[in-house]
């Protein structure tokens, strides 16, 4: 592969983290040569891996896989939540799709994490670094957050931290998927490592370039966020390598934090990220008269009643299409209650569903302004009656966070 020599400059402190992990990996390459039966030896991993690991090799054996996989990688995109597992068993062979998972909840928007308690699930190029089998969310694999672009460029003493894929389908930055599905990534990622592989990539992106309408999204993001361009368009460039060549790409951190590829284009111009450049505008912001004082709303259903972790998440009457066309009308709508000058806004909002799939709260959390967000607010306590969230059987309140984009699409 080859780099524009103009963007390789990298800094020590891009291949600190990886030197230090290499160092412990050999420290500890004894005990990790027998990772796979150090994992059976954990009861819920040996019960887990006699109910599960017949069922994977199956899967394998009808996709012509051989089991198990000796090499894994994955790719998760946000705005589509969906995450996406890579085999292969040879340095030389070309990765094979396994398995397309849904990711079950989302927290935050488009864009990379920048700062503890922003809600964001990062995006950017990691690898797993922890197995944890006695998680509260079922069972978690952690990725190296903060890597070396993200200590450059988040904020510096709280970039945030304890970032995982788990199950239990609840989020504040992470990303969930089914117990079910971490089960089979758990083993999966267990068996590669202990054939070797110590640094399993996992590959955030905002969205699927491949998906036109996920694009469309993202270029309509970046007229308002044009800042995040550049990062946009090098995740979109790591994407397209690996499209092409079905390898995972090299990826480097020059001095100012920004990731590194090899320069590839998508074939259809449909899916182009346009060249946006930050543009400063001279004409002053003129608010509207402030609204009244807003109603102090407290959510009624103690901290220690919401579920942590659930079955399955409450149903919008009509489904995900129809809670996205009572977004889509929201969006628009609120228009004219953006601050003068403004024309799209993107506003988060924290709910609660209750056990009988009533909505009792509501808070917008990040954005907007104060006659905007109680519009908002009062439009998500106005919601009809979902079907609500269970676990084990039993209908449980449980708190969401939700992206509403206001502007005309």
């Amino acid at each position: 592969m080859h780099v524009k020599k103009q963007f390789v400059a990298l800094v020590v402190m891009a291949f600190a983290g990886l030197l230090m992990t290499g160092r412990l990996s050999a420290q500890n390459s004894a005990s990790q040569i027998h990772f796979i039966d150090y994992q059976r030896s954990i009861p819920k991993i040996g019960e887990m891996l006699r109910r599960k690991e017949d069922t994977l090799m199956k899967q394998f054996r009808e996709k012509g896989l051989a089991w198990p996989a000796r090499y894994v990688y994955i790719r998760s995109f946000k705005y589509d939540s969906q995450l996406e597992v890579w085999i292969k068993n040879t340095k030389e062979e070309r990765y094979r799709l396994f398995k397309t998972y849904k990711i079950c909840a989302l927290a935050g928007t488009l864009g990379p994490k920048r700062l503890a308690g922003d809600y964001q699930v990062p995006e950017g190029f990691y690898y797993i670094n922890e197995f944890n089998p006695r998680s509260e969310y079922h069972l978690s694999l952690g990725l190296n957050y903060p890597n070396a672009s993200d200590r450059i460029l988040s904020d510096s003493l709280a970039p945030g931290k304890d970032i995982y894929i788990h199950g239990s389908c609840v989020t504040t930055g992470c990303i969930p998927i089914t117990d079910g599905q971490i089960e089979e990534l758990y083993i999966l990622a267990a068996h590669a490592k202990d054939m070797g592989e110590d640094f399993i990539p996992v590959h955030i992106f905002p969205v699927n370039f491949n998906n036109a309408k996920s694009v469309d999204y993202l270029n309509k993001y970046l007229q308002t966020f044009s800042e995040y361009t550049p990062f946009a368009r090098s995740m979109r460039s790591a994407f397209y390598y690996f499209e092409k060549y079905r390898e995972v790409p090299f990826v480097m951190v020059n001095g100012r934090g920004e990731y590194v590829t090899e320069e590839v284009s998508p074939n259809e111009a449909q899916v182009k990220i346009p060249n946006v450049e930050p543009v400063v505008v001279a004409t002053p912001v003129v608010r509207k008269t402030p609204a009244p004082p807003r109603p102090v709303r407290v959510n009624p259903i103690p901290e220690d009643k919401l579920a942590r972790s659930v079955d399955h998440l409450p149903v919008y009457p009509g489904g995900n299409e129809a809670f996205q066309d009572f977004l889509n009308k929201l969006g628009k709508e609120e228009v004219k209650d953006l601050d003068a000058g403004q024309t799209k806004a993107f506003i988060m909002v924290e709910y609660v569903i209750d056990e009988g799939g009533k909505p009792v709260y509501a808070k917008v959390i990040r954005g907007g302004n104060d006659g905007l967000n109680t519009k908002i607010e009062d439009a998500f306590l106005g919601m009809p009656h979902w079907s609500p969230a269970a676990h084990s059987g039993v209908h449980v309140p449980i708190r969401l966070k939700q992206t509403v984009m206001i502007g005309i699409n």
